[in-house]
């Protein structure tokens, strides 16, 4: 596939084979049984890989149904606003809030305006950009929207678990406790010991339309989850 491919379709259940075995794309699967192909980003050891997930360049079709399934699945919780992570959970986290019928979202952001207050930011860093130093924040006049509500924070992947962590201790800090986190993608099983060290209740809140494990390459020079691979 060319990487501009990527992100594009979803297909329907059992499309591609799920022998287990990836080598330029993972194969995601929703719920419901349909198929997402991600792009398989090498680590730097060498042996080890992720599926990775940039919500902004998928198209309007596959966007659409990952809201859509992620709205389904928080529905319950009966949320009154959505608020977004920068800078890839604004796209997801807007979407999201239509799909449940909102008239509005409430952004966080890393740009600070002129009358942004610093007591209302904290450190964030992302898996993604690790070398840079940002703040996270809440614009002051969106306080009112989210004080004494069910809030829901939303990111487009939670990975290492640090942005969506900083948003826990964002929102936490101005007195208002999401109740719950959500993601298209949950990366791996590493967000959980971050999410654990923030708080034992956030694990459990968070929810996610797919999982993807850390890849390992097996013999063959495939990718494979490091099951997978031990059952072979």
């Amino acid at each position: 596939m060319a990487p501009q491919d990527f992100w594009q379709e979803i297909h329907p259940q059992g499309t591609f084979a799920g022998d287990g075995e990836f080598t330029s794309f993972y194969v995601a699967t929703l719920e419901d049984g349909r198929q997402l192909r991600l792009p398989i980003r090498e680590l730097a050891d060498g042996d080890r890989a992720l599926a990775s997930l940039i919500v902004n360049q998928a198209s309007f079709a596959v966007l659409d149904a990952l809201a859509e399934s992620l709205a389904e699945k928080i529905r319950p919780m009966r949320i009154d606003v959505v608020a977004g992570l920068p800078t890839l959970g604004l796209t997801l986290a807007a979407a999201v809030a239509q799909k449940l019928g909102h008239g509005r979202y409430v952004p966080l952001g890393t740009s600070r305006k002129f009358w942004y207050r610093d007591e209302l930011s904290v450190a964030l860093s992302s898996i993604t950009t690790p070398t840079q130093q940002k703040r996270l924040y809440i614009d002051p006049r969106m306080l009112p929207l989210l004080q004494g509500q069910r809030v829901a924070l939303i990111d487009d992947v939670i990975s290492s678990g640090a942005s969506i962590v900083a948003g826990l201790h964002l929102l936490t800090g101005c007195g208002i406790e999401p109740v719950v986190i959500g993601a298209a993608m949950l990366q791996s099983e590493r967000w959980r010991e971050s999410l654990a060290a923030a708080g034992p209740q956030w694990s459990a809140r968070t929810i996610g339309v797919f999982a993807t494990p850390i890849l390992e390459r097996n013999a063959r020079g495939r990718w494979q989850a490091p099951s997978a691979r031990r059952a072979i």
